[in-house]
């Protein structure tokens, strides 16, 4: 008769291990110390086998009957069930140790040296909530364009468009260190080229020269945390990235040279930038030293002085200004290159304080400290141009 729940449960053990048949070769064995497991005997190519197919009750009867029943159709197939479960085991262990996301780890932690830690976090985090739970415990061998595809079309569905294009790129970046590491023969992301909704290109916007004189009087009147308004300032008068504004540290600046040094790890580009300092940019640090001088930032979290501000301070205090959807603080590099380059200045020396990348290899090299002087100057006359908006009395305002 065929085995039931009950009469497992009951049974006990004896002197010697006993087995309860439940039909078509599955047994029930029970053992001296009383554990019960399953087992499926069979014949193959003459042979007689047996295959564990688990211990009760982490495996039930209606599991164990459904594994047996596999275990029938691979014999009527001509395999040995056996034989597949040991193969099965094989992959699997070497899913687990060649996982798309053991090497997205890997491909992520060469690539740290390169990246700024705000960078690096955007791409960890995207990895782990838009790769991860589909890829993650595939093994690389046997990642599919189409997978690939369906990962990424979830993220399109939300709307997501550019995210959709940056996590199939972070995708492609670590199957193709996988090729590179002779761990993969082909990238199957390669195929995927054309596949994605293309995302509209929309530049952040940047207000225009004419409404500088607004700006400045909605910044006065605004209700703001003192340090917050200093910032907002010194970004206008510097027109560096707001992330490399909101990390600085007292350390980078030099003072008596009215220079503000920012280090490789902190750049965009990965490398180091020098900022002269005009006078009006000076004022702003000595403004600012007694409210967080103490401290190593100069812009710290309100919460924790030990991080920098929010990365989106600087955009919220624009948007209760006015300026939501108009205007964004990383607009005011466009705004300064746009104006600098109407007013005649060199566009290699606005590039060069613009800190954007070089192509050429030699020519970067050449500029890394190229055109200071120029560069000091064309500075000093942003920051008095600032200053006529604002309705100060500045010798040679345009």
């Amino acid at each position: 008769m065929a085995l039931t729940d009950l009469g497992i449960r009951q049974a006990k053990p004896q002197d010697k291990p006993y087995q309860l048949a439940d039909g078509d070769a599955l047994y029930l064995e029970v053992t001296p110390a009383g554990g019960k497991r399953w087992l499926y005997r069979y014949r193959h190519l003459g042979k007689p086998c047996k295959l564990a197919l688990g211990k009760y009750p982490a495996v039930s009867l209606a599991e164990a009957r459904e594994k047996a029943a596999e275990a029938r159709k691979l014999l009527a197939e001509g395999l040995n069930p056996g034989e597949a479960k040991k193969a099965a085991k094989i992959a699997a262990k070497e899913a687990s140790t060649n996982a798309f996301a053991l090497l997205a780890q890997e491909w992520y932690e060469k690539q740290l040296p390169r990246w700024t830690p705000d960078h690096a976090r955007r791409v960890l985090e995207s990895l782990q909530n838009d790769a991860f739970p589909d890829l993650g415990n595939i093994a690389i061998t046997e990642l599919t364009a189409p997978q690939i595809l369906a990962t990424v079309r979830k993220v399109e569905k939300r709307g997501a468009i550019e995210t959709a294009g940056r996590v199939l790129q972070r995708v492609s970046a670590v199957l193709r260190y996988g090729v590179q590491t002779g761990r993969l023969a082909i990238n199957p992301a390669l195929a995927l080229s054309g596949a994605l909704t293309a995302a509209k290109v929309e530049h952040r916007p940047a207000m225009p020269r004419g409404e500088l004189p607004e700006f400045y009087r909605r910044l006065a009147a605004a209700n703001l945390y003192e340090p917050t308004r200093i910032a907002m300032h010194l970004l206008v008068l510097t027109f560096v990235r707001p992330g490399e504004l909101r990390a600085a540290r007292w350390d980078e600046f030099d003072i008596e040279r009215a220079e503000w040094r920012i280090p490789a790890e902190r750049m965009k580009m990965r490398a180091p930038h020098i900022v002269p300092l005009s006078r009006q940019a000076l004022a702003l640090l000595e403004e600012l030293k007694p409210l967080t001088g103490r401290g190593a930032l100069l812009f710290p979290a309100m919460t924790d002085h030990a991080k920098p501000m929010s990365e989106n301070t600087l955009s919220y205090a624009m948007g209760r200004m006015g300026y939501q959807g108009t205007a964004t603080p990383h607009g005011f590099r466009a705004l300064a290159s746009t104006t600098l380059n109407e007013e005649g200045f060199k566009p290699d020396v606005i590039e060069r304080q613009l800190a954007h990348a070089e192509r050429n290899r030699v020519r970067a090299a050449y500029h890394r400290a190229e055109y200071l002087d120029e560069r000091r100057s064309m500075m000093q006359w942003w920051a008095n141009f600032l200053d006529c908006l604002q309705g100060f009395d500045v010798k040679h305002c345009s």
